[in-house]
């Protein structure tokens, strides 16, 4: 099926249309990936509505497995794929609450400020990609420079522009290249003007602000009722962010703001993300200036893996080391963990339950696109044919993270 499709239509008597079924998706490029949502319409305004998910489906949560810890990572880079080191973060958390060790200071400002660059990126799409869906396609453009930007820096530091797979557990697979400091800060330098440019060509443009403004309203209760997180959370006044309320890794050693809003409709989705790219900054500034020196994974040579380069030519041990973790991994105490972080989405985390072995017995990814999601069947109900897409957007879905 592509593009909008009519799938039923029925008539009255005087032979005039009442009521259509119409397909959007799975192929339609508005539907941000392979979403299929079957409308009900009575003229213009929507009536009903079916989500329609599992295009995307991979069995993640069962492939985990049958895969060591270690061998798990790359799979969290497949789910918000626009934001991988979010993902790596949430993970490696988990599986460290069930070791009962913390990665050392340095890992985690690097973590800390990888997953802030993740966010931008994220954000960086949707505050492009939402216009552009309404008709205005410069936006994107300038978006996709700057995202390029953090492309970049993803690259400089982990070898690989989308799944890098950069944690560890118990700190990053290697330390920062020579150079990274000083591109990361010209990045924070140049980045705030460019958000400007943002705001002056869709902020206040009228057709964005007509298309966007009243449009698909969650109030507080309502968001809270869905279980809703991150932007869209906060755009509709509820006033929460792990990163503060619940503080992980260094955040609580940080300064910023949490951005909320109190009108709850697409446009207060857009402006949200667009202002947490401003704290994104501040908080890459901070972990930048107080970065500690020091070694960047936990003291354990059974879980630290790769051990380093040096060490493995040198020593037999570490040799040792090298290939036990890498052909059978280690083993984790029996037990069970979640660890929610504040992706850039909403809450993602992970619940892992071990039974002692290098694998482990059961993972659950609480997946914020898929419970945003989930927002579709309320808000599509209360509006026209037209704003089915804004509602679409300003949720921001990722069809990798639904579908797991």
């Amino acid at each position: 099926m592509t593009e909008i499709n009519v799938l039923q239509e029925t008539t009255s008597d005087d032979g005039l249309s009442r009521e259509m079924l119409l397909n959007l998706g799975p192929q339609h490029p508005s539907t941000h990936g392979v979403l299929r949502v079957v409308l009900k319409l009575d003229g213009e305004r929507i009536t009903g509505v079916d989500t329609i998910i599992g295009y995307l489906h991979r069995g993640t949560e069962k492939l985990a497995e049958d895969f060591t810890y270690t061998q798990v990572i790359p799979l969290t880079d497949r789910l918000d794929y626009l934001c991988q080191p979010s993902n790596n973060l949430a993970y490696a958390l988990s599986v460290e609450r069930l070791l009962g060790i913390e990665a050392p200071p340095r890992a985690q400002y690097i973590r800390v400020m990888m997953a802030e660059l993740a966010r931008i990126s994220g954000h960086l799409l949707i505050t492009g990609a939402l216009p552009m869906d309404l008709g205005a396609m410069t936006v994107l453009l300038y978006v996709m420079r700057e995202r390029e930007m953090v492309m970049d820096l993803f690259e400089m530091a982990t070898g690989a522009r989308m799944h890098s797979s950069y944690c560890r557990v118990g700190g990053i697979r290697q330390d920062l290249p020579d150079g990274f400091v000083e591109r990361a800060r010209d990045f924070c330098d140049v980045f705030p003007k460019r958000i400007k440019d943002y705001e002056q060509l869709v902020a206040k443009n009228r057709v964005f602000l007509k298309r966007t403004v009243g449009v698909g309203v969650i109030n507080a209760a309502e968001a809270v009722d869905l279980g809703l997180s991150g932007p869209n959370l906060r755009a509709s006044g509820v006033d929460w962010d792990l990163r503060r309320d619940e503080p992980y890794e260094i955040y609580q050693e940080l300064n910023f703001e949490v951005i909320g809003r109190e009108g709850g409709d697409c446009y207060d989705r857009w402006w949200c993300r667009v202002e947490e790219m401003r704290q994104s900054v501040r908080i890459i500034e901070q972990c930048l200036d107080q970065m500690p020196d020091g070694p960047t994974q936990v003291d354990d040579p059974g879980i630290a893996f790769p051990p380093p380069k040096v060490k493995v030519q040198e020593s037999m041990e570490a040799l040792i080391h090298h290939f036990q973790l890498a052909a059978y991994g280690f083993k984790v105490p029996r037990g069970e963990a979640y660890v929610g972080t504040e992706a850039p989405k909403g809450e993602l985390g992970f619940y892992l339950i071990s039974d002692g072995t290098e694998k482990p017995f059961r993972v659950k990814i609480r997946a914020p696109s898929f419970v945003n999601l989930q927002a579709l069947g309320m808000l599509v109900n209360r509006g026209y044919l037209a704003d089915m897409i804004a509602m679409i957007g300003s949720l921001d879905p990722v069809m990798a993270e639904v579908d797991k």
